[in-house]
């Protein structure tokens, strides 16, 4: 049997290496989905929720997790810190204010460490007696991509760049020397040449 030479080396290290890739990007891609809102998305409520959530298809870690009701009026309507229950996010929401059109803007960093934000919307459709807290852009919620670090292709780039690494590690380990590969052609017949 004959040994691989370098190029069959190159391919066969290849090939392990796009399998690697093609095996670890999906669950380098796993983040956190939304499976659900209340009050429910594009809903008209005629009263106040007591709370408002947003749930995912993982437990979200703890730290970081936001979650505000932002009125029609830019003001921020939900009460106190978001809290985790189970899959969700959960804030308390007082008596609301204005008719129209309410905002639940969350964050929360999924189980693999990804954050993850969004909106959905619900309408009131009677005016409510509340007071409003502190304007939404004071508050310190902005506006920021669910998609993070190289668009949400960072660890998928980070496994790219990790079996690119290995394989040509593999590939210098698998070389011969050059004062081998010199010994085993003056070895060989000139017909082989």
């Amino acid at each position: 049997m004959r040994a691989l030479t370098v190029s069959a080396k190159a391919v066969v290290v290849s090939a392990v290496a796009l399998l690697a890739l093609l095996i670890a990007a999906p669950m380098a891609s796993a983040h956190s989905q939304v499976t659900g809102y209340s009050p429910a998305d594009g809903s008209s409520l005629d009263a106040s929720p007591a709370t408002a959530s947003v749930t995912f298809n993982e437990v979200p870690q703890s730290q970081f997790a936001t979650l505000n009701v932002v009125g029609p009026d830019g003001n921020i309507w939900s009460k106190g810190d978001a809290r985790i229950e189970g899959q969700s996010v959960v804030v308390d929401v007082g008596d609301l204010g204005p008719a129209g059109e309410y905002t639940l803007a969350y964050r929360i960093t999924s189980a693999d460490g990804h954050p993850v934000s969004g909106t959905a919307t619900f309408t009131l459709t009677q005016e409510g007696s509340g007071t409003p807290g502190a304007p939404a852009d004071a508050s310190g919620t902005s506006e920021e991509s669910e998609d993070g670090f190289l668009g949400g292709y960072g660890p998928i780039m980070l496994v790219v760049v990790a079996v690119l690494a290995f394989g040509g590690a593999l590939a210098f380990a698998l070389r011969k020397p050059k004062d081998q590969r010199k010994s085993e052609d003056q070895r060989k017949p000139k017909s082989e040449k």
